[in-house]
């Protein structure tokens, strides 16, 4: 049995308690003609925007830069789906910090050349199950919906 559907102020609070906590997410991209990559990667939530991490020369780096992510938090019966904006970015010493902190992953230790993204969420849609596809978008063009 499905538990009760959430109302959307209680979903949003649950999203940005999922932001701040999780520490993993999956990240969609395309390259130019269409043919999707799928990979794991650590994140850092600022309260905004999501920092991620990938080695600089792997088709993910290549296909963030053209701009275009969608990500997946949570299990399948818990999920939440991010569309957005992605731009390379350095990051200051805090910052940096502050991810590997959160991620227990520090890709300014490593040999092989990093890049941090800056990913500017646009579209938030969170459901646990089909009683909660009605009323799962939270956020559209990057501001949050009233409850």
């Amino acid at each position: 049995m499905a538990p009760p559907t959430r109302p959307r102020t209680q979903r949003i609070q649950d999203t940005r308690d999922r932001l701040e906590r999780d520490e993993d997410l999956f990240v969609a991209t395309a390259d130019p003609s269409g043919t999707p990559y799928l990979v794991p990667l650590s994140f850092l939530w600022d309260g905004t925007a999501l920092l991620i991490s990938t080695p600089a020369a792997s088709p993910t780096a290549r296909n963030l830069a053209a701009g275009k992510v969608r990500l997946a938090l949570g299990p399948t019966r818990d999920v939440t789906i991010i569309e957005g904006t992605a731009s390379p970015t350095e990051v200051s010493a805090e910052v940096g910090d502050a991810f590997a902190a959160k991620t227990g992953f520090d890709p300014r230790t490593l040999s092989t050349p990093y890049q941090y993204f800056r990913i500017v969420p646009a579209l938030i849609q969170a459901w646990r199950e089909a009683n909660e596809l009605s009323g799962r978008t939270l956020m559209r063009e990057g501001a949050w919906l009233d409850g």
